[in-house]
């Protein structure tokens, strides 16, 4: 059979980019001749296979035909008669349109080689617009790619803008957009995502949470950079410096969605936006079904960064209960994500971008001094249930009083 290396892999391999995973094309076969060389079918939508050793993808060529809205709306032909060039004409972008023979030889029928030379995401065919994915898509190439210098092409951001104002991408699933976000977070600059949504007009569609943050004034004495929307990018970009993990990331795009709901004739103040952050954020993440572990990291920073930026000044009490109410006295809970971005957004301004921020350090010391209390010596007084937890607290707030007075001498 005639197989070829096609998508990412030849892509990025050109780029000089880490493989991580390749991707075939096979021409010419049918199902069953796959299964008789032993491949094992997983294709749900078209026929993929997997190899049985190296089990890698191989998916049969094939032809796409739109018939309903939305990107499940596909009548799809894998017939051995489908040629290679029929198949990378499907695709969405030249530079994901080249293939690799196993001698090495590229075959490169739409220019990908070189829009890659230009650093240009150009559309293979006016059918780009059948499919709302790849508006996500190419967000996220730029989010991955920008640092080399890569922008998306005048003519594909025009078709992306049209699909937009006809309705094509409303028929995108909560699972998929999620689903491009997460991969997103953990790309070079996800910022650039946000900035490809905002300028085709789907950002106000797929997050409108972010969107609204955008020309939402703060006060210039804490923010010089006054838009809450530029704010939010700011403090993406610095989480990125800061941590690789996406759940970190999640939170900084999400700690201020509160200021997004504040009544204008409250600007530039943003009095009680922890509590409506709350509300916003339960809303994107019930919308988009974003697994819990990223949602509960984003509700502790939306409700007590605020805390940890003014650690200095709270009162002991206030110390020992914003603890508590960040699990920080639970075995093997680490701090270290919420204090990340806590990080992230106080660098998160402009001018501001490489404060100090002692704050952390404190709040650890702080933490350890807590933490230090024993609970023996209570229960061997004989103390139980809600008595035991209230003794508890009273120690720990003299505990942390103590490490306030040595910090301050």
């Amino acid at each position: 059979m005639k197989v070829y290396l096609v998508g990412g892999a030849v892509r990025d391999q050109l780029l000089g980019f880490a493989i991580k995973e390749r991707d075939w094309v096979v021409i010419g076969e049918t199902p069953n001749a796959m299964e008789a060389q032993g491949f094992k079918a997983v294709g749900k939508d078209f026929p993929v296979f997997l190899h049985p050793k190296t089990h890698e993808e191989y998916a049969l060529a094939r032809t796409e035909r739109k018939t309903a809205p939305g990107y499940r709306g596909f009548s799809i032909n894998a017939s051995p008669n489908v040629t290679l060039e029929q198949d990378l004409l499907r695709r969405d972008l030249t530079i994901n349109a080249i293939a690799q023979d196993d001698a090495g030889t590229l075959i490169d029928p739409f220019g990908g080689q070189k829009d890659l030379g230009l650093r240009l995401l150009r559309h293979i065919s006016s059918a780009f617009t059948e499919d709302p994915v790849r508006i996500l898509r190419v967000a996220r190439f730029m989010a991955r790619y920008h640092h080399l210098g890569f922008k998306v092409s005048e003519e594909t951001m025009t078709l992306m803008k049209n699909m937009v104002d006809k309705g094509e991408i409303d028929a995108l699933v909560p699972e998929r957009v999620w689903s491009e976000l997460a991969k997103t977070l953990s790309e070079q600059t996800p910022t650039q995502f946000f900035d490809v949504l905002q300028n085709c007009g789907a950002l106000a569609k797929l997050f409108p949470e972010i969107h609204r943050l955008f020309g939402v004034p703060q006060p210039a004495k804490y923010h010089p950079e006054i838009d809450t929307g530029i704010h939010t990018m700011m403090v993406l970009e610095q989480a990125v410096k800061l941590s690789d993990d996406p759940r970190v990331r999640f939170a900084a795009l999400t700690h201020d969605l509160g200021k997004g709901m504040t009544p204008k004739e409250q600007w530039p103040g943003h009095r009680g936006h922890e509590k409506t952050g709350l509300t916003a954020l339960e809303g994107f993440c019930k919308r988009l079904r974003v697994p819990n572990e990223y949602k509960k990291l984003a509700q502790k920073v939306i409700r007590f960064h605020g805390n940890c930026h003014r650690i200095f000044e709270l009162r002991s009490s206030t110390m020992v209960d914003t603890l508590q109410s960040l699990d920080a006295f639970r075995k093997n809970e680490s701090l270290t994500p919420f204090l990340l971005t806590c990080i992230a957004d106080a660098r998160g301004r402009k001018g501001l971008e490489s404060i100090p921020y002692p704050q952390a350090d404190f709040f650890l010391r702080v933490q350890r001094a807590a933490l230090s209390v024993d609970v023996s010596p209570l229960i061997e007084q004989g103390l139980e249930g809600s008595a035991i937890g209230l003794k508890l607290r009273e120690l720990r707030i003299r505990a942390v009083e103590m490490c306030k007075k040595e910090t301050t001498t």
